[in-house]
């Protein structure tokens, strides 16, 4: 299994073990934050598209937005955000 896409996937930035379990329970705890909830909720109350995104505004509303525009940043790009 040492060039398994598996073992890749499960620590893909090269931690150690510890790092990539405390790493793990980090993420779990940010995606059960009441926020974070709410906004997964109201996703699958929408429905999700092939052709859009769905955008949580700053004032809590949503909007749907090019998949290109919502994962750039709108033309601010990811490498700063």
């Amino acid at each position: 299994m040492r060039n398994s896409p598996l073992k890749a996937f499960a620590n893909s930035q090269g931690l150690s073990s510890t790092a990539l379990k405390d790493k793990r329970a980090r993420d779990l705890a940010a995606a059960k934050t009441p926020a974070r909830k709410m906004k997964k909720a109201q996703n699958q109350r929408l429905g999700q598209r092939s052709d859009s995104d769905i955008h949580h505004k700053s004032d809590g509303s949503v909007a749907r937005v090019s998949i290109k525009s919502n994962r750039g940043n709108f033309g601010k790009g990811t490498k700063n955000e």
